[in-house]
């Protein structure tokens, strides 16, 4: 009987000794798991806070090409690396903008650089002495109106940038409250992802 006891007991002891290695194990499993999933949130947030954000858009002063509520997808690097360019639509922070309310963020399309002069005619918009065609996205007929005779004609600093809504009769833009800074500048509209009858860029 001693030796049959004896040979249950170590058949026993490999099992009970996988049972102690076992809790361990699923530790180091949930700690792995654990990890993984904090990347994934920092990546995310580091994603939000430098690369890409969402927008709304507020108000009509981008219709016919964006409309209120339309939601947005804007990406941040594009300042950073000088790549804004013509005819580029920009999300724009009102903090310090003068002739501004601070207030929600704004949409607007870029038609000055760096350097350009910009100077609102009777006939239309003119960038260095050549006039704008604006047909591509503005409404047949519209009409480019002084507001500020202030910001009518400006030559942009190494920094600035000249900025016009596409529904010139309400938006309030650079010729109300004059150039943009690049500091002002949160990134540069990839795409309009609701409603989604309208998705891509707009």
């Amino acid at each position: 009987m001693k030796s049959r006891n004896k040979i249950a007991a170590e058949t026993n002891l490999p099992a009970a000794a996988a049972g102690t290695e076992t809790k361990p194990d699923f530790l180091l499993e949930l700690l792995d798991w654990l990890k993984y999933i904090l990347i994934a949130v920092l990546i995310g947030l580091l994603l939000v806070v430098f690369v890409i954000q969402r927008n709304s858009v507020i108000g009509n002063s981008m219709v016919p090409n964006l409309h209120d509520n339309d939601q947005l997808l804007v990406e941040k690097l594009s300042k950073l690396f000088h790549g804004i360019d013509y005819g580029d639509i920009i999300t724009i922070s009102t903090r310090n903008l003068p002739e501004h309310d601070e207030g929600p963020n704004i949409v607007k399309r870029v038609v000055g650089l760096p350097g350009d002069t910009i100077e609102i005619r009777a006939d239309g918009v003119w960038r260095n002495d050549e006039k704008l065609d604006e047909s591509d996205y503005l409404t047949e007929g519209t009409t480019t109106r002084i507001r500020n005779l202030a910001y009518a004609k400006v030559t942009l600093g190494a920094d600035e940038y000249y900025v016009l809504g596409d529904n010139r009769d309400v938006s309030l833009d650079s010729r109300s409250f004059g150039p943009v800074p690049i500091k002002s500048i949160i990134g540069t509209v990839l795409l309009r992802f609701y409603p989604f009858a309208q998705f891509g860029a707009p």
